[in-house]
């Protein structure tokens, strides 16, 4: 992996290498020239780019605390926590986790999330039930939400410091993560952060040559969340490149010993508790927002949805059991395809730029895609491609999926705020905008020339860590079979015969 002493001058705070901001500095007299004194340049500056950045996240989750301020007595009336965009399981699941009374999660209560999630609920929850107790004038509810507020905060902070520190050349990239309005409404919805805290890490740790610390904190980030997981796929692709498996193989075997060390102890002792989580990703029906609810009320246009009447999408919304399969086999076919990428690309793709791929496939065709989810893919898209333009297109639609979504459960309990139409175009809108995420990610791996973390990294990977070098000599023969790689020789011209002496 490509190293950067510390007296090497990072990417400068301008808009040289992003057409977006490039256009926006016209308002302020265009970007800073090649020869003029940069700020980073300065000796001795205290506001030096990466000390900004955590500064902007750490106000843009204070901004989300006071965000959320409304819901914290708990006290929802009205529908006062989707009016103010205030809404978090964090508050509502420390009562219908059982939390409140001092429920044990799975030992006495089967928790609907994996393991690393109940465990930091009891830790944080339990403490606050035994203390509310002793003081009955607090609320603990809210006491609960400022501890799981306060943790999940340091974790979103440490996920700004990550990608700060695999793009030193770059730290202005991180504000797009820094500023992000998904990260003000969105943060301390769920324990999300938590997984991504950990899967963060395991990036860190990946790239700077440690697998497998790397495979532990992916394996415990697994145990929060699945998606952590899909990670070791993309560096199998890399791998599999370089012909060096080994780093790999440690690492994944580092994070199966580490899911199973932390899934041990329910799985044995509480065994159905362990089975709650699979058994309702399995039973669930088709969610609100998703590739497969589009399709439903599109099918609804059309069809009756009575037997015999049916459109493929209302078929398979009452026949789960088909679903599941037909979910799981889209994104198998979508993780060959990024392999197939991953191994005929003109060069080795970026890991963010595979990771990304992989979980923005898992959520396009996934049944279930809450509306905190697209926390996972802000960090990725971050590092996987840092231009502005595309990433802002997309955050007004998720914003704007949210409040249309908090608006469709406003109607649920029978007050009519938006048609269904209008939710169907929002979500339709965030699926689109993720696709086309995709696509401009995808043509970056296919052109690297495009790619602006690598004209900053001169074509290297930032994030591969062991894995970066060459390709092994069997890529050259696998893209050749393909017809990829083959150098076109250029005719020979005709030139004139020499002269004769005679």
């Amino acid at each position: 992996m490509s190293t950067q002493p510390s007296t090497e001058r990072p990417d400068a705070p301008n808009a040289t290498s992003d057409g977006f901001v490039r256009g926006l500095s016209q308002f302020i007299g265009g970007p800073l020239g090649s020869h003029a004194t940069r700020p980073d340049a300065r000796p001795n500056r205290f506001w030096t780019a990466p000390r900004i950045i955590m500064a902007l996240t750490c106000m843009i989750l204070a901004f989300s605390w006071v965000q959320k301020s409304p819901c914290m007595s708990g006290d929802w009336q009205k529908n006062i926590q989707y009016t103010r965009y205030c809404y978090t399981d964090v508050l509502a699941l420390y009562y219908a986790e059982g939390l409140s009374d001092g429920q044990v999660p799975y030992v006495d209560h089967q928790v609907e999330y994996p393991v690393v999630t109940g465990y930091f609920m009891g830790a944080l929850g339990l403490p606050v039930h035994w203390y509310g107790e002793q003081h009955p004038e607090i609320n603990q509810g809210s006491w609960f939400y400022n501890a799981n507020a306060l943790v999940l905060s340091l974790l979103a902070v440490a996920t700004a410091a990550v990608i700060l520190a695999l793009r030193r050349r770059r730290p202005w990239d991180a504000a797009i993560f820094a500023l992000s309005p998904i990260v003000l409404v969105t943060a301390t919805i769920n324990w999300d952060f938590l997984a991504i805290g950990l899967a963060a890490i395991g990036l860190y740790l990946w790239a700077r040559r440690h697998p497998v610390w790397a495979g532990i904190f992916l394996g415990l980030g697994a145990a929060a969340k699945l998606w952590p997981l899909f990670i070791l796929g993309p560096l199998l692709v890399l791998a599999l490149r370089q012909g060096r498996v080994i780093p790999w193989l440690s690492s994944f075997v580092a994070a199966a010993i580490t899911w199973g060390v932390v899934n041990f102890p329910v799985y044995y002792w509480y065994h159905e508790s362990w089975l709650r989580f699979f058994r309702l990703n399995s039973e669930r029906p088709i969610d609100w927002g998703t590739f497969w609810y589009i399709g439903r009320y599109l099918d609804g246009k059309w069809m009756s949805g009575t037997d015999g009447d049916q459109g493929v999408f209302q078929w398979l919304s009452n026949n789960i059991p088909t679903l599941n399969i037909v979910t799981y086999a889209l994104f198998g076919l979508c993780c060959l395809g990024i392999v197939i990428l991953g191994l005929l690309a003109p060069k080795p793709p970026r890991l963010a730029q595979m990771a990304f791929l992989v979980v923005a496939a898992f959520l396009i065709f996934s049944k279930v895609w809450s509306q905190q989810y697209v926390l996972w893919l802000v960090p990725l898209i971050v590092m996987a491609r840092p231009k502005w333009g595309a990433i802002i297109a997309w955050t007004v639609a998720e914003i704007g999926y949210l409040a249309a979504f908090y608006a469709e459960l406003i109607g649920a309990g029978g007050k009519s705020v938006i048609p269904e139409g209008t939710f169907v175009l929002a979500s339709t809108a965030r699926v689109v905008t993720v696709a086309i995420l995709c696509g401009l990610v995808i043509r970056e791996i296919w052109k690297p020339e495009l790619d602006a973390v690598r004209q900053t990294y001169a074509g290297d990977d930032p994030d591969a860590g062991v894995l970066d070098g060459p390709d092994a000599g069997w890529v050259t023969r696998f893209r050749n079979s393909f017809g990829f790689g083959l150098e076109k020789k250029k005719p020979v011209e005709d030139e004139p015969e020499p002269a004769v002496l005679v």
